[in-house]
């Protein structure tokens, strides 16, 4: 992949040689509109340690013109290789290095990604550093603990905007000159550059005044609801500086929705990008809104958490990620006036499931990963780092106290603001509040891997009272090939006992909380008291484990889960019942009987549309072949009876809208999608707008139903971005050899495509129901993914080896190609981790089906 790959040990060096002062960076993009390269020229001013010493800057360029080193010039042929300038006959003390470059305009996400909007046919710009792409834009020494001030200038087309780290100045002959930004890393520095559409406003509370931007494209602006994002906005900046006890730390704060983002949000210190896909061209349900304000506010945790403070390297990613994904989801439940005081319930729901399956993969890693490199970092963006991470972090507050844990908190930003840290620092500032001795739970937490199980241990007599109660903790065998061995670990959980009230609703009767430790710990707590309908561990979702209901419970819940007053305990069992489904335990169609009993009274529309996409899963991978079609059959039918019986024009509606046209079969089915789509039949409530539209054609292109003039008229509808995804996917779902061969040539047999429009093809690509017409594609994919690899950026590489891997050839060919593969093939550790994964997820599905078959 292009850049040479910073090793950890590099990166050290380099940080004891160098202190980075400050860069001024020059930028000319007046010729974005039409693409190609622009001139880049950057100072940097730096000291160092050692006369005469030797080290390098980072750069990716189509070409260097100058570097010229303390006033001295240096053949660029010479010392300019791959992506590195070789700096030698460095001086003691402060050096000055300009290097005057072209650099290129990406698609891919990376880098300064150009797109062109095909609504008024004009460039957006925008930058994205994480991990190592400030590189591309200009001359850098790219490492997170090797701090500077950035100051930008920036010619730019005239009438266009260009946004920063700094405020905006007024610019001058189409030149924008930024003030010095203070210290931080170049990974959160930032360029936003187009005739973006913007909305201001300001933050204002006891005298502290913070300019507020939100930008986004005009062809978005009507659809731009800021008043709402301004609202969430200002709840975190309340509620984090109550809690941080540290004004926000730079002097304005702007959130810019851009194209063709690859992530969901980047934490650009005062300049935060958010993918655009947040500004909702149509009706979505309540848990969109929710989940995008929890991007909103995990980024604006990361200004202090990341951005003031920062990892020394990358192995310390988990503490920037896991603590503004707790703390953002802490916000949402606790501030005053927030939508969404069930944001723990939608936490337990869907993060930690996804925390659970990676921790289950043989890439799973302690939190506190060993990253060796940057190709380590890459992959490493994943279900640890972010909700198992955050999952620990709820632990831990639960471990030491909520009120300690900020008082901790607030000791390590006084004592660290600008620099960069370790674990350690934290662990000690919270050691120092709390009186506690961090250093077993750290060991036994953040640096072993794998996940534990609860199970209760119950006996009764004949009263029905018990007279045994203990917590059994289980440490499973780690995945084949994983690092470590299993551990068990130090647990703060509740116990809540559930009995049906005179309403008939599954209310809490008594709550123990404890610590459980080792193998068994008993409860005497509950000793003598009668059995309830229902025991839960981990009520309240207090730690990271996953949890087994015992048989009593577990028949009790089959009956009656929908009956829970509250959210999180039936959170907490779906979560259950979901994992025992992917650990052979439960059989496919017993958790589909599940979901039907119970979804009807589920109140959460999250967790609604979880198991919308759960169900769909179970039973395309884990139930048995032979039992598929008819189990699809009796959940269509179920999406489609609920779709006509939800209130009208309500979430629940809409959600079950997009079920049913993700699994619609029949010839009636599909006629109704059809018939909805031109208006001859309606459902009262659903408005068939454009993003329902998107879903309803491309499952008629996936059943063959809609070709190419199909597409083609509704692309007319919408000639947007948007538009142009939605018919890329449909393109592609089209169950014939020649639109299964063009999809594939777009994205294996070129690098064209922008990163949002070959995702959209892979995911059409890939269908489900067209199993035996994709097979052939699993041995070409064995054939190409290296080479793809080691051609393409990282972003659009890992979209091709994750997407067009052989995930629905569940079997044990697939395996065996697999293995054959990662034995000759030589793959790199990234690459070999992804497919590694992926395989994986075929081997659970194999066991599953097995289980299925037997049950």
């Amino acid at each position: 992949m292009p850049g040479t790959n910073l090793t950890r040990e590099e990166a050290q060096q380099r940080a004891k040689l160098l202190a980075v002062d400050s860069y001024e960076i020059d930028l000319d993009l007046s010729g974005a509109q039409e693409g190609g390269t622009y001139r880049s020229v950057t100072t940097v001013r730096f000291d160092v340690a050692e006369d005469g010493a030797e080290s390098f800057i980072d750069l990716v360029a189509p070409a260097v013109h100058e570097v010229v080193l303390n006033g001295d010039a240096l053949d660029p042929a010479d010392v300019f290789k791959d992506s590195r300038i070789a700096l030698p006959g460095l001086l003691r003390g402060r050096n000055v290095l300009r290097v005057v470059a072209d650099c290129a305009y990406t698609n891919t996400g990376e880098g300064l990604h150009r797109f062109v909007d095909p609504v008024d046919d004009q460039a957006y710009l925008y930058t994205q550093f994480e991990v190592p792409d400030a590189r591309r834009v200009f001359a850098s020494f790219e490492q997170p603990d090797l701090k500077a001030t950035f100051r930008f200038t920036v010619r730019a087309p005239e009438g266009w905007t260009v946004v920063s780290n700094s405020p905006t100045p007024e610019p001058r002959d189409c030149v924008w000159e930024f003030a010095p930004t203070p210290r931080m890393s170049t990974y959160v520095t930032a360029l936003i550059v187009g005739p973006y559409h913007s909305v201001h406003s300001v933050y204002e509370k006891d005298g502290q005044s913070v300019p507020l931007g939100i930008y986004c494209r005009p062809s978005l602006a009507e659809h731009l609801d800021s008043d709402a994002i301004f609202e969430v906005t200002r709840q975190g900046f309340d509620w984090f500086q109550e809690k941080f006890d540290y004004a926000y730390p730079f002097e304005k704060y702007d959130q810019l929705f851009v194209p063709e983002f690859n992530a969901g949000a980047m934490e650009n210190a005062g300049a935060v990008t958010i993918r655009d896909q947040y500004v909702f061209r149509s009706k979505v349900t309540d848990a969109a809104y929710e989940t995008r304000a929890e991007t909103i506010l995990h980024e604006l945790a990361h200004m202090w958490f990341g951005d003031l403070v920062t990892m020394e390297w990358w192995n310390d990613l988990w503490l920037n990620e896991s603590f503004a994904t707790y703390t953002s989801i802490a916000c949402q439940a606790a501030a005053p006036g927030s939508r969404w005081p069930h944001s723990w319930t939608t936490f337990a729901n869907s993060m930690k499931t996804w925390a659970y399956r990676q921790d289950q993969l043989p890439s799973t890693h302690p939190i506190m990963a060993d990253i060796r490199d940057l190709d380590d970092v890459l992959v490493n963006f994943d279900g640890i780092t972010y909700a198992k991470g955050a999952s620990v972090l709820k632990q831990l507050v639960a471990y030491v106290g909520e009120d300690e844990f900020f008082r901790g908190v607030q000791a390590y930003f006084k004592r660290h603001a600008f620099g960069n840290t370790r674990l350690s620092d934290l662990l000690g500032a919270l050691e120092e509040t709390s009186g506690r001795d961090l250093r077993t739970w750290s060991e036994k937490w953040l640096e072993t891997a794998g996940i534990n199980v609860l199970r209760p241990r119950i006996e009764t007599d004949g009263a029905g009272l018990i007279t045994s109660f203990a917590v059994r903790q289980e440490a499973p065998a780690l995945p084949a090939g994983a690092k470590g061995e299993p551990t068990l670990r130090p647990h703060r959980i509740a116990i809540g006992c559930y009995d049906l009230d005179a309403g008939g609703k599954l209310v809490r009767g008594e709550r123990v909380e404890l610590d459980v430790d080792g193998e068994l710990t008993s409860v005497p707590q509950l000793v003598g008291k009668p059995r309830p309908a229902v025991v839960l561990l981990n009520d309240d979702d207090l730690s990271y484990a996953k949890v087994r209901l015992d048989e009593q419970s577990l028949a009790f819940v089959t009956e009656h889960l929908g009956d829970f007053t509250e959210s999180l305990p039936r959170a907490l069992c779906w979560a259950s019942a979901w994992d025992m489904t992917r650990d052979a335990e439960l059989a496919t169609r017993d958790y589909l009987s599940l979901v039907l009993s119970g979804i009807g009274k589920e109140s959460d529309i999250g967790v609604v549309q979880s198991l919308h996409r759960q169900v769909k899963l179970a039973i395309d991978l884990y139930a048995d072949p032979a039992a598929r079609e008819t189990l699809l059959t009796r959940w269509t039918d179920a999406t489609l009876a609920h779709l006509r019986t939800a209130d009208a024009g309500s979430d629940q509606q809409l959600a079950w809208a997009r079920a049913f046209a993700a699994t619609a079969r029949t010839p009636e089915q599909l006629d109704l999608l059809e018939a909805l789509l031109d208006g001859s039949q309606t459902i009262e409530g659903l408005a068939v707008d454009t993003e329902l539209r998107g879903a309803f054609v491309q499952r008629l292109a996936a059943v063959g139903r809609f070709d190419e003039a199909e597409i083609a008229a509704e692309y007319e509808r919408d000639r947007t971005a948007a538009g142009e995804r939605h018919a890329a996917s449909a393109r592609a779902a089209r169950p014939t050899p020649e639109a299964k061969a063009e999809a594939w040539a777009s994205v294996v047999e070129s690098d064209k495509l922008p990163n949002a429009v070959q995702e959209a093809v892979i995911a059409g690509f890939v269908q489900t129901d067209q199993r035996e017409l994709l097979a052939p594609y699993a041995e070409r994919y064995f054939e190409v993914v290296k080479d793809i690899w080691d051609s393409r950026s990282y972003e659009m590489a890992q979209q091709i080896a994750v997407g067009l891997y052989p995930s629905i050839q569940v079997s044990e060919d697939t395996l065996d190609r697999t293995d054959a593969w990662l034995t000759s093939a030589n793959p790199n550790a990234a690459l070999r981790r992804l497919v590694s994964e992926s395989r994986s997820g075929v081997e659970r599905a194999l066991h599953a089906q097995s289980a299925d078959a037997g049950a």
